[in-house]
């Protein structure tokens, strides 16, 4: 789980420009509520995650599982690939 949150993490902050000494951003801080990520890079993050991970993210997904946080994205990944 460690390193899927480091990959998780790492992709974040190069894709969307998080300063490395950004003390707020956090596996567990609200990426939309604190401007991290916005629609148009939740659709990115979305694309990446089917891509880098192998799984489909369906809007069923969307409305069942919380992803607003790095570690709430990795723990749907390994719901979806524990399967």
């Amino acid at each position: 789980m460690q390193d899927l949150l480091s990959q998780l993490e790492s992709h974040i902050r190069n894709r969307y420009e998080i300063e490395a000494d950004d003390d707020e951003f956090t596996p567990d801080v609200h990426l939309f509520d604190y401007g991290y990520v916005d629609s148009i890079g939740a659709t990115a993050l979305i694309a990446h995650i089917e891509q880098t991970y192998g799984i489909q993210v369906t809007n069923q997904d969307l409305m069942l599982y919380s992803m607003n946080t790095v570690r709430e994205i990795a723990d749907f990944i390994q719901k979806k690939t524990v399967r």
